[in-house]
């Protein structure tokens, strides 16, 4: 059953090393593209990722570093993979075919030039989340203690992304920027995100906030990093399944994805340590779930909420 992933760090890994990771199979790549069809994904998010700590007047060079390798490495030298730009091109991908989605966490490296995000909209990008962690000039993130909402800045941000059927992230931001970005964004969608009532982490959703999402018909995609699944070591798949659950519990059967988190992730839940073993979280949802609730979970439910 093929997978719709919506989030990966692949990118940063591939900057860092500065070409000297080859995208068809290092092993230090956890969606490497050998890892992508053994795992069955048929589209992957790749997410551009500025770490906070480097000085502003980098980070937009740094961005199009990772722009550079995603077009190099992971287009450039894969004919099979597909730069999904268009939403219908989704449904459309053929067998063999890896459909790439470039994707924006946090808006740090454009400032407060709006300028920076045509350019990266022309360049692909068609998701973007306002934070990482912390703040910035659009919002405050879900670790900001301060847990302020949208600036203007970041209103103005989401109506671009708005006009332009982007897909606004909620997945790291503070609650009340959750709430500032419902109440504006056509378009809103947790790209790797768990239930706060299975593991009381900011960085997971309040049943309140999974229900709204779930009344806009907006998707939430469960993320396999232990840190937000599971206290303690030796996390299983049937832990991440218990969010699921959870969430199917508050009306969100048709509202879920899968959002993994591999290769920003520094530890793993048992057996699933790379996207080539993605395949064994639908063989445990098929325990428990209707062939038709699993498709829906693996990929339908992404392509029934895409922006028209």
């Amino acid at each position: 059953m093929h997978i719709i992933d919506l989030h990966c760090d692949a990118l940063y890994k591939l900057a860092e090393a500065q070409g000297t990771l080859s995208y068809s199979d290092a092993p230090e790549l956890e969606t490497n593209y050998a890892r992508l069809q053994e795992g069955q994904v048929r589209m992957q998010g790749f997410a551009i990722f500025v770490d906070p700590a480097l000085p502003d007047p980098l980070r937009f060079q740094n961005c199009l570093d990772q722009v550079h390798y995603f077009y190099d490495e992971v287009l450039g030298k894969h004919p099979q993979m597909v730069h999904i730009t268009e939403w219908q091109q989704i449904a459309q991908l053929q067998p063999g075919q890896i459909g790439a989605l470039l994707t924006l966490e946090g808006v740090d490296p454009i400032g407060n030039d709006l300028k920076k995000m045509h350019i990266l909209y022309r360049l692909g990008v068609r998701s973007v989340g306002l934070t990482w962690n912390f703040a910035n000039l659009a919002a405050d993130g879900a670790l900001e203690e301060r847990g302020a909402g949208l600036t203007a800045f970041g209103h103005e941000l989401v109506q671009f992304y708005n006009d332009h059927r982007i897909l606004t992230d909620v997945s790291h931001l503070c609650e009340r920027s959750f709430w500032d970005v419902l109440d504006v964004a056509k378009y809103p969608f947790a790209s790797h995100s768990n239930a706060r009532a299975i593991l009381d982490h900011p960085r997971n959703l309040t049943d309140e906030q999974a229900v709204a999402m779930f009344e806009r018909n907006a998707m939430v995609h469960v993320v396999y990093c232990p840190y937000f699944i599971k206290e303690g070591e030796q996390v299983q798949i049937t832990d991440l399944l218990r969010h699921i659950d959870h969430f199917c519990s508050l009306g969100g059967v048709k509202h879920i994805g899968l959002g993994s988190d591999f290769d920003g992730i520094s530890e793993h839940v048992q057996q699933l340590e790379h996207a080539g073993k993605s395949q064994l979280v639908i063989d445990e949802l098929l325990k428990h779930y209707s062939e038709e609730q699993v498709r829906g979970f693996a990929h339908e439910n992404v392509i029934r909420h895409l922006p028209e």
